[in-house]
C-alpha cells in the first residue's frame, strides 16, 4: 500500500460514512476521499489509497460515484477559507513539511527499478530530476524556507508582529508620556512630563 501517513484514527471513528442513506464507503474509498480532499490530484489520491493498478482511471471511476463526491465535498467544506487559498496553503505545507523519503528511495534505486512504483511515490517536493551523462541521478527539491515564508505571508501578521496587548499598551503609555498627556484622562498634564 502507498500510504505516506496514517488515517487509522479517522477510520476508527467513522461508523457510517454513507450518512445520506447511500451505500457505505469502504475504508479504501474513504481513504481516496481524504487524499483527494487534501491534494485535489486524482492519480495521487488513488495511488495512495491503494489503487495501484491504473490509479488514474480508478480515481476517475470513483469520482463518478455520487457518494464519493458527496464525501469529498463534506471533507472540503470542513476546511476554512476560499478554495484557491486552501490549495495554495496545502501546497506550501507539503513543500515545507513533506517527506523526501520516496525521492531518496528513487535516487538509490538501481536501473532495474519498476516504473509502476512511481505511481505510489510522493515526489511533490521534487523540483527537478536529471540523469547526467556520466551516470547517476540528480534530484533538486523545492526550497523549504521559501515555502515557509510564503505560508507566513498567507497567515498574515502574527502576534509577534502586531505585538502583545501588554506591549501595545506599554507603547501607548510611553507615547502619551512623551506627548505630556495624563494617562488616566488623556488630558494634558500640568507641567508636562518629567
Amino acid at each position: 500500500m502507498c500510504n505516506s501517513f496514517s488515517f487509522m484514527a479517522i477510520f476508527e471513528n467513522r461508523a457510517g460514512v454513507g450518512s445520506l442513506g447511500k451505500q457505505k464507503l469502504t475504508n479504501k474509498q474513504y481513504l481516496f476521499c481524504l487524499y483527494f480532499a487534501r491534494t485535489r490530484d486524482v492519480r495521487e489520491a488513488a495511488a495512495k489509497a491503494g489503487y495501484s493498478l491504473f490509479p488514474e482511471s480508478a480515481g476517475v471511476k470513483l469520482l463518478q460515484r455520487e457518494e464519493i463526491r458527496e464525501e469529498i465535498q463534506k471533507l472540503i467544506a470542513a476546511e476554512k477559507g476560499p478554495v484557491f487559498s486552501q490549495l495554495a496553503k496545502k501546497g506550501y505545507e507539503r513543500l515545507a513539511f513533506g517527506s523526501v523519503a520516496d525521492a531518496v528511495r528513487l535516487l538509490f534505486a538501481g536501473d532495474d527499478f519498476d516504473l509502476e512504483k512511481l505511481d505510489c511515490m510522493d515526489l511533490f517536493c521534487v523540483a527537478e530530476i536529471k540523469r547526467p551523462k556520466n551516470g547517476g541521478m540528480e534530484i533538486k527539491f523545492f526550497d523549504r524556507l521559501k515555502a515557509l515564508q510564503c505560508l507566513e505571508r498567507m497567515e498574515g501578521p502574527g502576534p509577534e508582529k502586531e505585538g502583545s496587548p501588554f506591549y501595545l499598551a506599554l507603547e501607548k503609555g510611553a507615547a502619551a508620556v512623551r506627548e505630556g498627556l495624563d494617562l488616566k484622562t488623556t488630558a494634558p498634564m500640568e507641567g508636562g512630563a518629567e
